[in-house]
């Protein structure tokens, strides 16, 4: 046991350069013993050991070649300190047994101990005991020190070019060998639905940022034995957004340079070329579930074609057979009806005719797309009562606020009729299919093409030749406010109006309908009957509902035992109407019941 007072001096005399041998022996189990007192461990004590030992560290490493010694100062270096010595020379492979026993291989201990040609053999080794996940940090961390190195210190190596080589292939190894054997992981089928359309979901994000740092090897690397697949795969997925995505990085510093209107393609014809056999994901092809497999393959490859529109000339019947093969297998044009909570089903539904606008010449299925578009419920176009705040701010700037085609895509209402103009474009697309969606449109979604759409001169034509009744209005359920209403001559029938309206049963627009008919004065008792109870209980003017439950409820103890077990509905569950809450709080008798 030693004096606490003395660590300094222990530290000062294991960094001294006429420190003899035969004393290291004692200097270090000095500085490794825990600091102890009569009365036991001291902790105050033995951190100013642990800062004595932190100090003295390089010096006695760098003086001992006894493994044990070695040991014994090697397991109280973080892996920081760990890193900074492999890196100077100080800490070898020849320790690194040593340093497993008490922590696992991290990315910066790699590249620390590759920074020495002898080494770079055995730093290889080390890979595979890394987590996937973390080897293409063994790059990215080359150099720690990038972003805080001073003028004179001096220059980082370059990385080995058989470390960048072997830290590569394990980056593409994962994607490589989940294109030979692309099967669903154990307990796929368990997941969700939702889950399960995301499963043609390609990795291989540390493959990239591999690649992405050798970009003179990539026409190489598409023609390799085994991972040549993967090259074309990763190229195609994200080369050109990844450059577009440096650009706009570069033209935002204050100093960057503009980015320009036309940016010069990340990938030559000749690299597109070489990457076509990967072009329509044939690895995916015989994937269960195909319903969903295939139509998530269609839409991977038209990201991919936007990605690169250049594809759409270069393979064109290519994509037209992948279109057709995938429709076919995944029946994908047959119509199954909406479930109850399938939130995703419109969305799936217009991303198929998109994605069949881009990539199919079938004019059977261009034409079952746009089938599709017209069996989708219309959208709902309300018009909320005018706020003060609001007029304020855009009476002088946005005259058209309320115009109906603006008012559809506040809402993101318009996908249906953008849709639609993708299709009309496509020259295979049948104008008589066309025409028949046009037939159906809601009034907004015209008045959306007329102002919105660029499609053909015989789409704008047809869309503008769809006649209209004399006494249709523009489609838009506009509330008003009370003021407003008093002007009618009968402002409940406008009220129950707005309830009749499909845009009370729309998820964007019926919160606003339902705000508008509690908030309103000229409400009745009916029109809160046919509002969903937790709008009119917790949403909205819960006062308005308070004064009906107690003259409803009144001095019946049952009522009120029934509003309190009636009132535990959740979010999720079937909504129920306020008036049949009511209605439940007076069952009816048992023989009337069955009766």
């Amino acid at each position: 046991m030693v004096n606490a007072r003395t660590y300094p001096l222990w530290r000062d005399l294991a960094m001294s350069e006429d420190l003899p041998k035969e004393a290291l022996k004692t200097v270090i189990g000095v500085l490794c013993a825990p600091a102890t007192t009569p009365d036991g461990f001291d902790a105050k004590a033995d951190g100013w050991r642990e800062e004595a030992l932190k100090a003295a560290l390089p010096a006695l490493l760098a003086r001992t070649s006894a493994k044990r010694l070695r040991g014994q100062l090697l397991v109280h270096a973080d892996e920081k300190m760990l890193a900074a010595l492999a890196a100077a020379g100080t800490v070898t492979v020849a320790d690194v047994p040593a340093i497993l026993r008490h922590r696992r291989v991290w990315p910066g201990l790699i590249s620390a101990l590759a920074r020495h040609p002898g080494q770079v053999e055995a730093a290889i080794a080390l890979l595979p005991r890394l987590p996937s996940h973390e080897v293409e940090q063994v790059i990215r961390d080359w150099d720690p020190d990038r972003y805080n190195r001073t003028k004179d210190a001096a220059p980082v190596p370059p990385v080995p070019p058989e470390l960048f080589d072997a830290v590569l292939e394990a980056c593409l190894t994962p994607l490589a060998a989940y294109l030979l054997h692309p099967e669903p992981a154990e307990g796929w089928e368990a997941v969700s639905t939702f889950s399960k359309d995301w499963s043609l979901e390609l990795g291989g994000r540390d493959g990239w940022a591999m690649l992405a740092r050798c970009p003179q090897r990539w026409s190489q690397l598409t023609a390799h034995p085994v991972f040549g697949s993967a090259v074309q795969h990763l190229l195609l997925d994200q080369a050109e957004t990844q450059a577009l995505e440096e650009a706009r990085l570069r033209a935002a510093y204050p100093d960057g340079e503009e980015l320009p209107a036309d940016p010069a393609p990340a990938l030559s014809e000749e690299l597109l070329l070489a990457c076509l056999p990967a072009l329509c994901l044939p690895e995916l092809a015989d994937l269960p579930n195909p319903q969903v497999t295939a139509r998530r393959t269609l839409h991977h490859l038209a990201d991919r074609i936007h990605n690169n529109p250049r594809l759409a000339d270069l393979a064109a019947s290519q994509l037209h057979a992948a279109a057709d093969a995938l429709v076919t297998r995944g029946q994908l044009l047959t119509w199954a009806d909406k479930q109850e909570n399938d939130y995703e089903f419109d969305g799936r539904v217009l991303r198929l005719a998109e994605d069949l606008a881009l990539l199919s010449a079938n004019p059977d299925h261009l034409a079952g797309a746009c089938a599709q578009l017209a069996r989708l419920d219309p959208p709902a176009v309300v018009s909320p009562k005018p706020s003060r705040t609001l007029i304020r701010v855009l009476d002088n700037t946005d005259p058209d606020h309320d115009r109906p085609a603006r008012l559809l895509e506040r809402h993101s209402e318009h996908r249906r009729v953008q849709a639609l103009t993708v299709l009309a474009a496509n020259p295979h697309t049948p104008h008589a299919a066309v025409a028949g969606v046009l037939n159906g449109l809601h009034p907004a979604e015209l008045a959306w093409i007329a102002e919105k759409a660029g499609g053909p001169d015989w789409f704008l034509a047809a869309a503008a030749a769809v006649p209209v009744p004399e006494d249709e209005d523009d489609g838009v359920v506009r509330l008003v406010d009370d003021e407003e209403l008093g002007k009618h001559p009968d402002p409940a029938a406008v009220l129950q109006s707005w309830l009749d309206s499909p845009a009370a049963g729309e998820i964007l627009s019926r919160s606003e309908v339902y705000r508008a008919v509690v908030k309103s004065r000229y409400r009745t008792l009916e029109h809160l009957r046919q509002i969903p109870a937790d709008e009119v209980l917790a949403r909205h003017e819960p006062e308005v509902a308070l004064a009906i439950l107690l003259e409803h409820c009144g001095r019946s103890t049952k009522r009120w035992e029934a509003l309190a077990a009636a009132m535990t509905f959740d979010y999720n569950d079937e909504k129920i109407t306020f008036g049949q809450l009511l209605d439940s709080l007076d069952p009816a008798p048992a023989q009337a019941q069955t009766s």
